[in-house]
């Protein structure tokens, strides 16, 4: 008989826990089971089995918090992992702090020992709840099953919101197996005292901002992840296009603009393009959009924009003139804020005059001219970047995740992603993050092209999940960039270590990938020589199930541009100067008919390409 959806009625916690996740809209759970986790396990299997919530079998635990992460990243939604008691839950903590770094929204379910067991050191007992405390948003530990569809809609109110973060649900055995009479709490329906985040910036100081706006003659804007969780890709063009803005992303920040757009910078910081540091350099206007003014985007802390007014809008107060005092401070939704500013401006007419901040597109294009980003050709290698604009080029739209390195400020160099489709680890740089990462945002988009790029190092991280690919038949492409090192390690000590090598060459050892495909029943590819390069990519992507692609890439290539320890934006390293251009005759624009000079790349009266 069909079971009956008349509440209250008697259910285990297991059974409210797993109704709960799905009234959330949960339609996909990583996890791996275990002891203290079985009774919630078995309930999934009911659910499963009747055609509702779906579970991904992970090799480890990891490989779980990832793929939720990469989930989440991909979707915006919560991502949800599980994982049972002691060195179950142990193994997410790295995924747990991957997701608080990046603040990413996410619901991590734990099994735990019997309630009457906690604190006696029984088997598998690890106290989670004191292990994560400074790497979640928030936590709870289910004393009662009575409280579980609360705990759960809470802890999705939590993670979702303000500022997203990971939230854990820690669950006894008994407290999984204990039958009460179950009444579900439906999503949104909590509320929870004092924990009201700001969504709604202050007027005086968006009518501050617009000011500011309007005084400067080189503004930046400086856009982080937090217009990402926002969704404030549109409003970031509108504004940028309204005063003619230049604007630069962080890592976290890639795809909240588009980077085909002439006003467009690429990312900053110690790996960012060298107009971008430039232009952060030199203006006089920062315009900081959710992000954190992080260590590796600013360099020296007290040289990172010293001539510039700030203006520092995010939706958490504590990142507010924590590393940078902004003349004008504003808490709150980034996509909201700025939608308030531009209506304020669209009220009352307000734009800026095309030929205000013309100087300074000129002087940043003049920049892109001189210290571009630069694609090396080697007689006996294939580059790294090769394999990587190649890559772009024939997968231009796909969802691309990386793992953490040379290969992965690369990418972020000369991929051209659009809003949540850069999917990679930032503030806690976790190696081992990209190929769950890809699972999970496959999992999620079924029928869009997902790539990874890796490196050889890295992937060797958490290659298991190659076993969980191959069993649901996960299209996630994986290019590994393997240069035979821990490529950025070798690069530091290359520079600041005396060229003294230490534990960094991963030569030998290095699984045969073809080998280790086989194996696992999927695809792998071998790439030496330029002349398969292209041929090589395209068989990839055509190919319909997972693919390992092992790319030999030249041995000691350095990723630059590099901002040294200690040195401020504009002290860079390896700059690619190309020599100044002979004078030559204006250039007039197709669309508007306005007269340029040569160095210009686009018109700064509309825009258009030149």
């Amino acid at each position: 008989m069909p079971e009956s959806n008349t509440f209250p009625k008697r259910a285990s916690g297991g059974f409210a826990l797993i109704d709960s996740l799905k009234r959330h809209g949960v339609e996909y759970i990583f996890g791996y089971p275990g002891g203290a986790i079985l009774p919630i396990y078995d309930d999934l299997y009911k659910d499963e089995a009747s055609g509702g919530v779906k579970h991904i079998l992970v090799r480890h635990e990891q490989g779980a918090a990832h793929a939720a992460d990469g989930y989440a990243r991909a979707t915006g939604r919560v991502g949800v992992c599980f994982g049972t008691s002691g060195p179950g839950a142990t193994n997410l903590v790295t995924g747990i702090a991957t997701a608080h770094m990046d603040s990413i929204p996410m619901v991590v379910v734990t099994g735990q020992v019997t309630r009457a067991a906690i604190g006696t050191d029984a088997f598998q007992e690890t106290d989670i709840y004191g292990i994560t405390l400074p790497i979640v948003k928030h936590s709870y530990v289910v004393r009662d099953p009575k409280d579980m569809a609360r705990i759960v809609a809470e802890a999705f109110h939590v993670a979702s919101t303000g500022r997203p973060g990971p939230v854990l649900i820690d669950v006894p055995k008994d407290v999984a197996l204990e039958e009460f009479d179950y009444t579900p709490i439906e999503p949104g329906s909590v509320k929870l005292p004092g924990y009201r985040p700001t969504v709604k910036g202050n007027p005086r100081q968006i009518n501050a901002a617009i000011q500011l706006i309007r005084e400067s003659r080189r503004p930046l804007l400086y856009v982080g992840g937090g217009a990402i969780s926002s969704a404030a890709h549109g409003e970031i063009q509108q504004l940028a296009e309204l005063f003619a803005i230049p604007v630069t992303t962080t890592l976290m920040g890639i795809g909240a603009f588009d980077e085909h757009h002439p006003l467009a910078l690429g990312m900053l910081g110690m790996h960012g393009t060298a107009y971008a540091n430039f232009a952060v350099t030199d203006c006089d206007l920062l315009i900081c959009v959710g992000a954190r003014f992080d260590d590796r985007v600013t360099g020296k802390l007290d040289e990172f924009a010293s001539r510039a007014k700030v203006i520092h809008i995010d939706i958490d107060p504590a990142e507010v003139g924590k590393n940078r005092i902004p003349e004008v401070p504003i808490v709150g939704d980034v996509k909201r804020v700025l939608t308030e500013l531009l209506r304020r401006c669209k009220e009352r007419n307000i734009n800026q005059p095309p030929q205000q901040t013309q100087e300074w597109l000129n002087l940043i294009n003049r920049w892109k001219e001189d210290y571009p980003l630069v694609v090396p050709q080697y007689a006996d290698s294939i580059s790294p970047q090769e394999v990587i604009t190649e890559i772009a080029r024939q997968a231009p739209y796909a969802f691309y995740t990386t793992d953490v390195g040379q290969h992965q400020m690369w990418s972020a160099q000369f991929l051209k992603n659009g809003p949540r489709r850069w999917i990679s680890s930032a503030g806690l740089g976790t190696m081992g993050f990209g190929v769950p990462a890809a699972m999970g945002a496959k999992v999620a988009f079924p029928d869009e092209e997902v790539i990874c790029i890796s490196g050889d190092a890295s992937f060797q991280m958490n290659l298991q999940e190659l076993g969980t690919l191959a069993q649901y038949g996960i299209n996630v492409k994986t290019v590994i960039i393997n240069n035979g090192w821990q490529g950025m390690v070798r690069q530091w000590q290359q520079a600041f270590f005396g060229e003294r090598y230490s534990s960094s060459n991963m030569e030998v050892g290095m699984p045969d990938i073809e080998l280790l495909c086989q194996a696992y029943g999927i695809k792998g590819m071998v790439i030496e020589k330029r002349e398969q390069l292209k041929d090589a990519i395209a068989e990839m992507i055509a190919h319909e199930g997972p693919v390992v692609v092992n790319a030999r890439v030249t041995r000691d290539e350095n990723c630059y541009p590099m901002v040294g320890p200690g040195k401020s934006n504009a002290q860079m390293v390896g700059l690619a100067k190309q020599p100044p251009k002979a004078d030559s005759e204006p250039i007039y624009c197709s669309n508007c008919g306005a007269k340029n000079i040569s160095i210009n790349n686009f018109c700064p009266e509309c825009g258009t390409k030149l």
